[in-house]
């Protein structure tokens, strides 16, 4: 329930059985969960998937989903390299809400209907911001904005608050979002919906699993300066001496690091880009999963449980964190449940 009025469920109900959408997505994982909010009903009767080109990730990706039984009237479109502007008054679906070119879209183009897929923690962050005062820009976290470039979050955020009250926000997420803060959401008129990636769990396997038994997903932390390289990289180290570990990275890692762990004695490192959803959730009951803090962790389990699968959540030691982790990146990362893995200081 999202806490709106029967009148305002009527109308999205018709907006969503009448119209057509776009989504514009710029990661494997904004592409996948665009796919399951097409299967989910919130794309229309018609709508394309149009990745931004010159990523690799997405290619790999797009020729993956492809491969399987796509929702009815779901296009994979080409890939382009500008943001294509839909028509005036259908649905458009992004993952990104803090790009520069998707907000300028936002209050340019005059969308019907705004859908917002998962992008990781940012997601999280979106929602905290909708919900705080109504001057708050939309701006990444970490992030040096400019005066134009405030001004533009600003601007993007107002026009979004302003969808969520005339119910034409939604929200689509697989994360865990805290009670209060989904109260908070509602009671702005978006609507909050949360998935268990269904459409991704009707299809057939088709990727082999790994062999080993011991499944580690990689991190952005290191590359994006959170937490130190050596104590990551020892810890590997350790895994791979006691029993062999396949490794799969997150698409950012640095290309140097992945090629000293891939020298590691034990580790295998498996080719990176298709999400971890894909690629890990036909995994055997014998097998774990270890990631340090990640969204991924949670959409894994929801696949993965009825398997049998182990998915469990490495603790950061304090010792691991640079001085860019803010108190308020770890308490979003601490919202994920976590497992003792032996992993000390």
């Amino acid at each position: 329930m999202n806490g709106s009025s029967p009148g305002v469920e009527d109308g999205r109900d018709h907006a969503r059985e009448q119209s057509s959408a776009v989504a514009w997505v710029e990661s494997p994982l904004q592409m996948l969960c665009a796919v399951e909010a097409c299967h989910a009903g919130l794309l229309g009767a018609h709508a394309r998937v149009v990745p931004r080109a010159g990523l690799r990730p997405l290619a790999v990706t797009g020729r993956e989903i492809s491969r399987l039984d796509l929702p009815p009237g779901l296009e994979m479109a080409p890939p382009e390299p500008e943001m294509p502007r839909p028509r005036r008054g259908a649905a458009w679906a992004a993952g990104d809400a803090f790009s520069g070119k998707v907000q300028a879209g936002w209050l340019t183009a005059l969308p019907g209907r705004i859908v917002i897929v998962d992008d990781g923690l940012a997601t999280i962050r979106l929602l905290e911001l909708l919900t705080g005062r109504i001057w708050t820009p939309l701006l990444r976290a970490r992030a040096t904005a400019g005066p134009l470039r405030a001004a533009l979050g600003t601007a993007a955020g107002l026009r979004l608050r302003a969808a969520a009250r005339s119910g034409r926000l939604s929200v689509f997420t697989a994360l865990p979002v805290p009670d209060e803060l989904a109260r908070a959401v509602r009671d702005r008129g978006a609507e909050l919906i949360t998935h268990d990636f269904a459409w991704l769990r009707s299809q057939p396997l088709r990727r082999p699993r790994p062999e080993e038994r011991t499944v580690v997903l990689g991190t952005s932390l290191v590359r994006n300066g959170l937490i130190h390289r050596d104590p990551y990289l020892t810890w590997l180290a350790g895994l791979g001496s006691s029993e062999p570990v396949a490794y799969f990275p997150h698409r950012r890692e640095d290309p140097h690091d992945l090629a000293q762990i891939g020298r590691q004695p034990g580790i295998t490192v498996y080719d990176g880009g298709i999400p971890a959803e894909m690629t890990l959730r036909g995994l055997a009951a014998e097998q774990r999963v270890l990631s340090l803090p990640s969204t991924a962790v949670t959409s894994l389990r929801v696949l993965l449980s009825a398997r049998g699968v182990a998915v469990e959540t490495v603790d950061v030691p304090d010792t691991w964190w640079t001085a860019q982790a803010a108190p308020s990146l770890r308490s979003h990362l601490s919202m994920f449940a976590h497992h003792d893995t032996g992993v000390t200081g």
